[in-house]
């Protein structure tokens, strides 16, 4: 539907990228939940999977430069849309806090943008057929 899944056959270094962050972050979970490092190494493997993160960003801006134009506009409009429509959501709940509503965790972020994301695929990828 959106051109993705054949082209992401094409880059292992996405896929070796996934695997060692899901490696390292289960790893160091595991690693602190159960021995209880001091705290300056308790910090510093809490933030490890960031090291794999930073591999992975670089595999899917290259992977990025593989797109056709259609599919980069396709993206492109569903990352607006993605990024517009969690700003309000985020912000609405924002004003609520300030009326006794609990505290949003920040990791709920990251999933709403992805969600939306695909909703805007959906919409964007609708408009080009």
């Amino acid at each position: 539907m959106f051109g993705t899944c054949t082209s992401a056959r094409k880059s292992p270094e996405l896929w070796l990228s996934l695997l060692a962050y899901g490696l390292v972050l289960v790893t160091s979970i595991q690693y602190v939940q159960r021995f209880k490092p001091p705290s300056p190494l308790k910090e510093i493997l809490t933030l490890s999977p960031m090291v794999p993160g930073i591999f992975l960003i670089w595999a899917i801006l290259r992977y990025r430069r593989s797109w056709d134009e259609l599919q980069r506009r396709v993206e492109m409009e569903a990352l607006i849309f993605s990024f517009v429509v969690t700003a309000f959501l985020t912000f609405s709940y924002g004003f609520l806090e300030g009326v006794g509503y609990p505290r949003m965790s920040m990791l709920v972020v990251m999933p709403m943008m992805s969600a939306l994301k695909i909703v805007g695929q959906i919409f964007a990828a609708r408009r080009y057929r």
